[in-house]
């Protein structure tokens, strides 16, 4: 880990202004933010670690846990919860036993919920890995997983 921080750390300046950059990168290279890593920003930005904490939780592209390798967002907009979302949601949780924000046991999949997708005209409408899934029913949610754990 020593080595690829230093090596995120040589592309920018040791200041506050490098500081979300810097967490991105973080985040690009581990898949989430590591506690260590947080700390060794907040070391070399010269901010108190509390800081880094603070602008990591503010913005909701940091993760803290790692992610699985398929990413499931169901949207939550109101188009999407009046055609049935919830439903939707609901059986996504069973299928793999995990809640919103949690990564499956063998780290396939993490299930996240996202206030709007943009994407009202297709509602319920469920994202995996940037694909846009549309008109989503329960039937349809094995199909969708499937497709995408290879």
């Amino acid at each position: 880990m020593e080595e690829t921080l230093q090596e995120i750390f040589s592309r920018h300046h040791g200041t506050r202004d490098a500081l979300i950059p810097i967490l991105q990168d973080i985040q690009g290279s581990f898949g989430y933010l590591p506690p260590e890593a947080m700390d060794a920003a907040a070391r070399f930005c010269r901010v108190a670690p509390v800081e880094v904490y603070g602008v990591a939780t503010f913005y909701a592209q940091f993760k803290f846990q790692p992610m699985g390798k398929n990413i499931v967002m169901v949207c939550q907009g109101t188009a999407c919860h009046v055609m049935g979302g919830e439903r939707v949601l609901q059986e996504i949780e069973r299928r793999l036993e995990v809640k919103p924000g949690q990564t499956t046991e063998d780290g396939e999949y993490t299930l996240e919920t996202v206030a709007c997708i943009g994407a009202c005209g297709l509602a319920p409408a469920v994202i995996v890995n940037k694909e846009t899934h549309g008109q989503m029913k329960p039937e349809r949610v094995a199909e969708i997983l499937n497709g995408n754990g290879d």
